[in-house]
């Protein structure tokens, strides 16, 4: 195998999507059982009547997650759903789960079962089984990583890549509200650190501390499609913000985007709280990560269908590749749209 590098490269300037297209082209599909590999939400596996689907998620301490303010019981429920909502973004099932963590010798078993309590309670909820794992000793904290299996019917399957021209750009429930969260949190942090005998303030802030601690999947979401007989050109959830989301699914499907600010939804508490912290609530929403909310496209003709439902917003619609990825602000000015959101080998 030639990987064709002559000299070091940066992992940083090629982000973690970058990243992983560099390493997947080396690696050819040799089985035809394997409907969809790298580049979705979740790698597709064809069983015959039912695909099964495949994702993991890996959460270091750390990098992912600061056990100076998550507690575990948030962490292991959290843990399971981020997994759950991958395979909820290809309008699939989730039904197993295998877990495996790296511990130092820091935990206690009453600390891990904490934990498991949390996953617990996610299985529960979603049911959703835990079948396996695997533990071993860590010198650089918790580490946890979590694969989903799930499935769907053929014909029920979305991808990134079926947005068509003309079809409305949608997103569930509001955005930004998770990140404004971790603002309030790092924040209370920095302020304990300075002074250890003053309380944290997180009076009032309940949604967004909610939105980052223990965000859910949005199964009700597909249960709403399948109740409304809608099937999505695309979906992808809402994870690394929402900017880089829409751009995952116009490259992949081809298509160019008019993103309206004014549409964008937003909760008057992440607002409120982003203007307290001097920053734009627009580029919350678009930059900010973890909603885990399903940002999804549709035909024109199934609007009538989500029209008068409060939790679905059209957002924008899809355009010609050539017209590009456009952000069309409140004052009407047209702006380049971006992805500034979470990179995982950035700094």
């Amino acid at each position: 195998m030639d990987f064709d590098n002559t000299s070091p490269t940066d992992l940083a300037s090629l982000g973690e999507f970058g990243l992983i297209k560099h390493l997947a082209q080396h690696f050819d599909i040799k089985h035809s059982s394997t409907v969809k590999g790298v580049g979705d939400d979740a790698a597709v596996i064809d069983n015959g009547n039912l695909q099964t689907l495949v994702s993991t998620d890996l959460l270091l301490e750390g990098v992912h997650f600061d056990l100076s303010y998550v507690p575990l019981k948030h962490l292991g429920y959290k843990a399971v759903v981020v997994n759950l909502s991958d395979i909820y973004a290809m309008n699939g099932t989730p039904r197993q789960i295998v877990v495996s963590l790296g511990l130092s010798n820091r935990f206690s078993l009453e600390a891990i079962e904490e934990l498991y309590q949390g996953m617990l309670l996610a299985c529960n909820k979603y049911n959703v089984d835990l079948v396996g794992g695997d533990t071993s000793s860590s010198r650089s904290g918790l580490i946890i990583n979590i694969t989903v299996i799930g499935a769907a019917e053929k014909e029920e399957l979305v991808y990134r890549s079926g947005a068509k021209e003309g079809d409305l750009l949608c997103v569930s429930g509001d955005l930004g509200g998770a990140y404004m969260g971790l603002q309030v949190l790092e924040r209370e942090k920095a302020v304990f650190k300075e002074n250890p005998k003053l309380q944290p303030d997180l009076e009032g802030k309940d949604y967004i501390l909610e939105r980052q601690l223990k965000p859910e999947a949005r199964k009700d979401v597909i249960e709403q499609f399948k109740a409304l007989g809608i099937r999505p050109t695309a979906m992808i959830d809402v994870s690394d913000g929402l900017a880089s989301e829409i751009l995952h699914i116009c490259e992949q499907s081809g298509v160019g985007v008019d993103l309206y600010e004014e549409k964008i939804p937003l909760d008057s508490l992440t607002y409120d709280t982003a203007r307290e912290f001097n920053l734009d609530p627009t580029v919350c929403a678009l930059s900010g990560g973890e909603d885990y909310e399903l940002l999804f496209t549709i035909p024109l003709e199934d609007y009538n269908k989500i029209k008068n439902l409060p939790d679905f917003s059209v957002i924008g619609h899809l355009t010609p590749s050539s017209k590009g990825y456009q952000l069309i602000a409140k004052a009407g000015t047209v702006h380049p749209l971006k992805a500034q959101g979470w990179n995982h080998l950035g700094s």
